[in-house]
C-alpha cells in the first residue's frame, strides 16, 4: 500500500489523490495540517526521499521567508523544525512505499512509483 503525505489544501496533492482513486491504487492519506509529523518522522521521511529537508519546502511561502532569506544557505536541522511546526511549507505530495519515497509531482512520477 501506498501512504500520501497530503496537504488539502495543495491542488496538485489532491490531483494525486483522485488519480490514485481513479486507478484503483490502495492508499493511505497522513494528513500534514491535520496530523504534523514529528522530527523522528520527518527524519526518517527524509532518508526514504534521499533529499535534504531544505529540497522540498515550497520557498515562496510566507513562513519561509520568515525563516530564512532566499540568499541564506538553509541549515537542514532548521529545515526539519520549521517542517514540524508549519507542515505547510512541505511540497506535497509525496509518496511512500516501503522504504523508498518521492515527490508526487509531476504526475508522470505518480505512474512510475505506482507501476514498479
Amino acid at each position: 500500500m501506498i501512504k500520501v503525505i497530503h496537504n488539502s489544501k495543495c491542488p496538485k496533492s489532491r490531483a494525486i489523490l483522485e488519480y490514485l482513486d481513479e486507478n484503483d491504487t490502495k492508499f493511505q492519506i497522513i494528513d500534514v495540517i491535520k496530523e504534523p509529523l514529528s522530527l523522528f518522522e520527518l527524519r526518517t521521511l527524509f532518508k526514504k526521499l534521499n533529499k535534504k529537508p531544505s529540497k522540498i519546502l515550497r520557498k515562496s511561502d510566507d513562513i519561509f521567508n520568515e525563516h530564512f532569506s532566499n540568499y541564506e544557505t538553509v541549515n537542514e536541522e532548521d529545515a526539519l523544525k520549521i517542517i514540524a511546526r508549519h507542515p505547510e511549507v512541505i511540497q506535497c505530495p509525496i509518496l511512500i512505499k516501503g522504504r523508498i519515497a518521492m515527490p508526487g509531482n509531476p504526475l508522470e512520477n505518480v505512474k512510475f512509483f505506482i507501476e514498479n
